[in-house]
């Protein structure tokens, strides 16, 4: 198999950790299949580049060398930038709108192209992700729906490649990228061999468990924000649409309607992300028994209730607590 020329976009502002993360792991990968078969070549060759060459300073002022951009990669890869506060994102980044420019002729010449964490907004920008599903940090993932409509944005997936436009989740979501194009490049043997070598995690495919939804932006000032302010003071009562909309004067029709506008979701969908987030809470600050989380959440069937906490999850409530307990044991060690 011949060497993959990965090229990374730098450019001021972006989040140097995802700059190196990805090169690193590639490195580690090229001295792994090295080590395991001599005379074969290298897996990957890792540009780093800048559409002026030369030095650019990385969120936080770190400098990075850089060389010009180089012709037809295997891969383009543009890492995300550092954002003050949530609003950044759903506004163009003049300053970066030749480097969308960049993406987009670069995809239109056949360039396979990947973006990290909030570097799906570049991506969104240059046009490459409508009819595409798409993902970003989780703490993102609204925004991105948001500004961009005609992509299908799932929040919770780790990493998702669509007709050659892949996108990932949070910032550590740089070394699923790179494990991605070490599964891609080489043999399962090697792809173990730096999973264990970098302690990496090569079976993780959703952000879900470490999605708080406590710290997920919601419109303010907007009858949506009023409806979703009600069901929270009301977390464990039944779900019952016509109360709901008798409580806002509205009809059931308009109230779906007007709450699926302006957060893309229904009533039903919003209860149940919040009774998710809450039991998430309870599973990992209190004693309380599943059942006993599950009855504090408004569900009398803890199998059915599972099976929610699941779809969102990824796993069950007592799997999930089980590896709450086990990362705060690892982090207190």
């Amino acid at each position: 198999m011949k060497t993959k020329r990965i090229a990374m976009l730098a450019y001021h502002g972006c989040m140097g950790m995802e700059v190196f993360g990805l090169c690193d792991t590639l490195l580690l990968a090229n001295r792994v299949g090295a080590a395991l078969d001599a005379a074969a070549p290298p897996l990957f060759e890792v540009i780093v580049t800048s559409l002026g060459g030369g030095q650019v300073r990385a969120a936080g002022g770190i400098p990075i060398g850089t060389r010009k951009p180089v012709a037809a990669p295997d891969l383009l890869v543009v890492p995300g930038m550092e954002l003050a506060d949530r609003h950044g994102c759903m506004a163009t980044i003049d300053a970066l709108a030749p480097e969308v420019a960049y993406l987009a002729r670069a995809f239109a010449r056949g360039t396979p192209v990947a973006a990290v964490c909030v570097g799906a907004f570049l991506l969104g920008d240059a046009g490459l992700l409508d009819g595409r599903r798409a993902t970003t940090s989780w703490l993102f993932a609204p925004d991105l729906a948001r500004r961009f409509p005609a992509a299908r944005v799932d929040p919770a997936a780790m990493l998702v490649d669509d007709g050659g436009v892949t996108t990932t989740g949070s910032f550590t979501a740089t070394f699923d990228l790179a494990l991605h194009l070490v599964r891609q490049s080489a043999s399962a043997r090697v792809q173990r061999a730096v999973a264990r070598m970098g302690l990496l995690d090569d079976g993780r495919t959703s952000q879900a468990p470490f999605i708080d939804t406590r710290m997920l932006a919601r419109p303010e000032g907007t009858f949506a924000a009023s409806v979703c302010a009600w069901l929270d003071q009301r977390l464990a009562a039944p779900y019952d649409l016509k109360r709901i909309a008798a409580a806002f004067h509205v009809s059931d029709r308009t109230l779906l309607r007007r709450v699926k506008d302006e957060t893309g979701q229904t009533p039903l969908a919003y209860l149940q992300q919040a009774r998710v987030g809450k039991a998430k809470l309870l599973l990992e600050s209190t004693s309380l028994s599943v059942a006993q989380v599950t009855e504090r959440v408004g569900y009398a069937d803890a199998a059915t209730f599972g099976a929610l906490f699941k779809r969102h999850v990824g796993q069950s409530p007592a799997g999930y607590r089980r590896r709450f307990c086990a990362a705060r044991g690892m982090a207190g060690n």
